[in-house]
Parts: C-alpha cells; sequence; structure tokens
C-alpha cells in the first residue's frame, strides 16, 4: 500500500490564497494593531469574505464546506503572519461555531450559524473561570430552572471574541444541579449579547494576541429560555471537553505557523545581517540553528496534519494525537521563536521588528486550550499510565 505525503488539491487551493491574503492585508497593518491593541473589523470581514469563518461548515449554513485539514492550514497560514488574526479565526471556528453545529438543535443551527459565517458576526466560547482553567470541572457558574426559564449567576474569564460589538453570543457552561451521587451537572447554555442580566467586558494591556479580543462575562440573574439549552441537560461537560480536542487542532496550527513565521524571519535576517565580513548566516553556529529549527517544524507539520487527517477520517483516536500535536506544536514554537530572537540579537527586542510580537504571541500556545501540563496528563492517560 503506498502512502502520500501530498496534500488534497483543496488543501494546497487554501494554503497558497490564505498566505496570498495574510501577505498582502495583514502583514502590512499587524503590527500597528498590536501596538494600538485594536481588533480589526476590516480584517475580520476580509477573513469572512475569503470563506474562513465557518470554513469547514456545510454551504448549507454559509460555510465553505471543505475539511478540518483545509481549516487547519488556514489558521497555520494566518498565523505565519499574525497571532492575533489567526486566533481570531481559530477561536470563532473551534470554540465558537463548532458547539452549535456539532450540539446545536436544527432550529439552534438555523438560527445562529448562517450570521456566524459572514465575518460580520463573532461568537465566544465560556469555560475558563477565574478558579475554572485547567481544572475544567472547577465550574462555579450555575443556573437555575424557574419555570419555562434558567436564571444564571456567575462569571467567566479570558474568552475569546466575547465582548467586541460584533459579538453574537456565547456558549456557557453552568452548573445546573447535582446527581443522587453529588457530582455535579454541567448544562450548556447559548446567550445572546445584549440579554438582560449579562454583560461582556473587554480585557486589556495584555502581553499577547493584543489585535484579538479577549473577555471577561458577568452574569447576574441572568434569564435565558429553555430552547437556548445547547443539547441536553447534563451534557455540557461532554461538550466542552469535546470542544477543547478539536481545538487543540487549531491551536497546534497556531503553533506551526508561529513557528515557521519566525524561522523565516530570522533565516532573511541571517543571510542579510553580516559580522566579521560575511552574513551570519554563514556561522556554524546560526547555520545549525537554523536547521534545528527546520527539522522541528518538518517534524511538528505532520504530526499535526496526521492528527487532523484522524479527525476527517472518523477516527476515535484522533485526541489522543490532538493533544500529542498541540503539546508538540505550541513547545516547538517557543523554541524556535526563542533561536530566532537570538539570531536577530539585540534588534529582536525592538518593535520594529515583527520577531518581537511573534516572541510574545507565542506565550500563550503553551497555556491556551490546555497547558501543556494538561496536555502531557491527557496523554498519560490515553497511554494507560494510570490504569
Amino acid at each position: 500500500m503506498t502512502i502520500s505525503f501530498d496534500l488534497p488539491e483543496e488543501a494546497l487551493m487554501i494554503r497558497e490564497t490564505v498566505r496570498e491574503f495574510a501577505q498582502k492585508e495583514i502583514a502590512p497593518i499587524a503590527g500597528d494593531l498590536d501596538e494600538q491593541e485594536r481588533f480589526s473589523y476590516d480584517l475580520t470581514k476580509k477573513m469572512g469574505d475569503l470563506g474562513l469563518m465557518g470554513i469547514f461548515l456545510p454551504e448549507e449554513y454559509g460555510g465553505s464546506g471543505l475539511s478540518y485539514l483545509s481549516y487547519i492550514i488556514a489558521v497555520e497560514e494566518l498565523a505565519r503572519i499574525d497571532g492575533s488574526q489567526a486566533a481570531t479565526v481559530a477561536a470563532h471556528n473551534s470554540l465558537g461555531i463548532g458547539p452549535i453545529y456539532y450540539f446545536g438543535t436544527k432550529d439552534q443551527k438555523d438560527t445562529y450559524l448562517p450570521q456566524l459565517t459572514t465575518g460580520e458576526k463573532l461568537w465566544g466560547f465560556g469555560l475558563t473561570e477565574p478558579e475554572a482553567g485547567s481544572d475544567a470541572g472547577g465550574t462555579k457558574t450555575k443556573a437555575v430552572k424557574e419555570g419555562n426559564e434558567w436564571i444564571i449567576n456567575g462569571s467567566k474569564i479570558f474568552i475569546t471574541n466575547a465582548s467586541e460589538k460584533i459579538n453574537l453570543g456565547s456558549t456557557i457552561q453552568t452548573i445546573t444541579g447535582t446527581t443522587p451521587e453529588g457530582r455535579k451537572i454541567y448544562t450548556c447554555f447559548l446567550v445572546e449579547q445584549g440579554t438582560e442580566g449579562f454583560e461582556a467586558r473587554t480585557m486589556h494591556r495584555k502581553l499577547m494576541w493584543r489585535a484579538s479580543i479577549t473577555s471577561e462575562l458577568y452574569f447576574t440573574n441572568c434569564h435565558v429560555p429553555e430552547t437556548n439549552i445547547l443539547g441536553k441537560i447534563g451534557e455540557g461537560f461532554h461538550q466542552m471537553l469535546d470542544t477543547l480536542d478539536k481545538g487543540r487542532l487549531s491551536i497546534g496550527a497556531m503553533g506551526l505557523g508561529c513557528a515557521q513565521g519566525a524561522f523565516e524571519l530570522a533565516l532573511e535576517y541571517a543571510k542579510q545581517r553580516k559580522a566579521f565580513g560575511k552574513p551570519i548566516s554563514h556561522f556554524q553556529i546560526n547555520a545549525f540553528k537554523l536547521a534545528d529549527m527546520a527539522v522541528e517544524i518538518e517534524a511538528a507539520r505532520n504530526l499535526l496534519y496526521k492528527a487532523t487527517w484522524l479527525f476527517d477520517q472518523g477516527r476515535s483516536e484522533y485526541n489522543k494525537f490532538a493533544a500529542m500535536a498541540k503539546l508538540y506544536c505550541s513547545e516547538v514554537s517557543n523554541r524556535v521563536v526563542n533561536q530566532a530572537v537570538q539570531i536577530h540579537g539585540g534588534y529582536g527586542l525592538m518593535k520594529e521588528y515583527p520577531i518581537e510580537r511573534f516572541y510574545r504571541d507565542q506565550r500563550l500556545l503553551e497555556i491556551g486550550e490546555g497547558t501543556s501540563e494538561i496536555q502531557r496528563l491527557v496523554i498519560a492517560r490515553q497511554l494507560g499510565c494510570f490504569k
């Protein structure tokens, strides 16, 4: 049997299209957006026009109907230029649209999804709380039923895309009771922006992804109708974990793209910068740094694409490989960006050089969508280490 590592024509087309868009539209303004901590409605709309907001959704919901691999490659190409724009697309697709598409009722899909594929509206994913990040079961936000409504009280933090004026709403995990054995019952709700008792605030002064929106969400006697339950009562925890599995692929893509972009900046700089009469790429210490970067990036790409292929094939073991890919790609990006800054020397510490932004943007990749420590725990469980 032949094993082919050639990408499908669809994926190659997406790579070429998104790379050209990112170079032409994002690269010239990424630094200014970062410095001004400014979200770009124009870029978000253009990414919607390109078909990136809902890229894996069927056309009946306004999506592009492409494979998850094509989506992952699109995120990779965005992150190669700018982590903020990649974060907006990745969070909107994996965390925003994903739960509604995979777990929502037909009415919920028909109501929300067509609005979320144009780049004119965004959706948030409310899992993390001040005391519930890596411990997804530490949720304290509660929902109590009264008649045909549920009343939500609690808060969420570090939620991407959830407080900008084009946000349409967020998926919120709550506690809706306990089992006879005393275990918490988790249920997710679709809470629209503007619902009474719901307030979304933008977080500022971030180290990274400064042109992406990060939010705090507050619920004070927030009334939502029973029709806004995502799936069924008690399915919330499963829905969140399943969403995180898929989201790890997109964070892996961000790590891979970040590493690729940093490598290219370092290689270009090393060929141009001269010391002792010749380009610094001629010195073995730098040439070996660049060679090691290239090897790690290629290994990361193969692992991520395999994990995504497994998902596209409907293979259950994809979640183990998704954790592996997220872990490896994020840590490879750390090593590559660190060495890329080293090659730049003092210039790598100046905002005039984009590698400085890559250095900051990378840091979240080992924390978001499950820390590196949590990924190792997930992988160890899959290996049967605790049985």
